[in-house]
């Protein structure tokens, strides 16, 4: 097992500091990225922190963190956690550790947020918490 932790981040959330700031905040993704490479640091980890906004993308950046020998995938999937059976089928497939990250507490939103499939093979979940919510998240990883 190596230091490497990916942070996987799906549709549209490389319009993070203007999409929906009321819900999102307005931290960039490239702000979040940078609070997350600083945190590494004091953790002896790596973080490669990538965005696509098409699930097979994401699919396959699981599979690659299961080849690479990762320590931790950190996967914000947006709307696809509510989706998408192939990326539970994906987490599911691999022995990587995978934690859920929200910057909203989707428990609080519409009923259709409710239902995270990536959450029911994910090894925690943090959200709620803004940009904060990956940098707790990163510290969960840590400590596996």
């Amino acid at each position: 097992m190596s230091d490497l932790v990916y942070v996987l981040n799906g549709p549209n959330l490389n319009l993070l500091g203007t999409r929906e700031p009321d819900i999102y905040g307005s931290a960039t993704l490239d702000e979040i990225a940078g609070m997350l490479e600083d945190r590494a640091r004091d953790l002896d980890l790596e973080v490669d922190v990538r965005q696509s906004n098409h699930e097979g993308h994401l699919v396959d950046w699981l599979h690659e963190a299961q080849a690479e020998g990762a320590k931790a995938v950190l996967l914000n999937a947006g709307a696809y956690t509510h989706t998408s059976i192939a990326l539970l089928d994906a987490i599911r497939s691999i022995a990587v550790p995978v934690i859920e990250v929200h910057l909203s507490d989707p428990a609080t939103r519409e009923a259709f947020r409710h239902v995270s499939y990536v959450g029911m093979a994910a090894a925690g979940e943090v959200k709620g918490l803004g940009p904060q919510s990956y940098v707790v998240a990163l510290e969960k990883a840590a400590a596996l």
